[in-house]
Parts: structure tokens; sequence; C-alpha cells
């Protein structure tokens, strides 16, 4: 059982996940001091000065914190919008640039196999083919 478990811990994919959860976490304290340290306090400062992290409203004797609750709002979406835009990038970078296509064959009229452009007798049926333009141009 513990060689399965050892087996199973250093498996590729375990140890990416580690990776990715480590990385998320870092990448998320980051966002969360982009947002409370640099954006909250502009928009605060655009807002007459309202500072949304003090904002509470009180019902029924319970506080509902309004305030942490539109910062994690914004959190998730500046989130949201990063992730974004790193999977449209990553999408970029992968994609292949496809090479417009040489028309190098043409359709034998008789026998209807491909056959090179430049061919004036279809080798497969032997069909003369000096006035043949191709159907496919």
């Amino acid at each position: 059982m513990l060689k399965e478990f050892k087996e199973f811990i250093t498996r590729g994919n375990v140890l990416d996940m580690a990776i990715g959860i480590i990385m998320g976490s870092a990448f998320t304290a980051i966002v969360t001091s982009v947002v409370e340290d640099l954006l909250m306090p502009i928009i605060a400062g655009l807002t007459s000065g309202i500072n949304y992290e003090d904002l509470v409203i009180n019902i029924a004797g319970a506080q509902l914190k309004l305030g942490s609750f539109i910062n994690s709002v914004i959190t998730f979406l500046i989130i949201a919008f990063v992730l974004f835009l790193m999977i449209k990038s990553i999408n970029l970078f992968h994609k292949k640039k496809e090479e417009p296509k040489v028309e190098n064959e043409k359709d034998c009229p008789y026998c209807k196999s491909k056959i090179d452009i430049d061919a004036t007798r279809c080798p497969n049926c032997t069909s003369k083919l000096e006035n043949y333009s191709n159907s496919n141009e």
C-alpha cells in the first residue's frame, strides 16, 4: 500500500496539480493586492472617498458587510479577466498559422483520380488531358 501511495504521489499529473495550486495561490495574492491596494483606493477616491471595506448595513441586529462583498466581486471580475487574457494569449501562441494550400493536383475527368496539376495524360486510365482545366480552379 505504501508503494502504491508513493507511485500515486510521484505521478506527473499529481505534481502538476500541486504546482498549479501553489501558483494559483501566489497569483491570487498578487491580484488581491492589486484590487485592495491599488484599485479600491482609486474607486473610493472617485466615489467621494467612500471606503468600501467599511461599508456595513445593519439589519435586525446583524451586520451585512456590503463593502467586503463588493471587494470580492471586483476581485473575482479582475481574476476572471486576467485569466481570460492569459488563455486567449496562450491560444494565439499555440494556434498554428495555416499556410495557404497550393493546388498541385487535379481530378481526372474520366476516372476521377487525383493527378499532378501539370499532367497531360492520366497515369491511371491513360486518357489525354491536354484541353482539360481543373474544375476546382
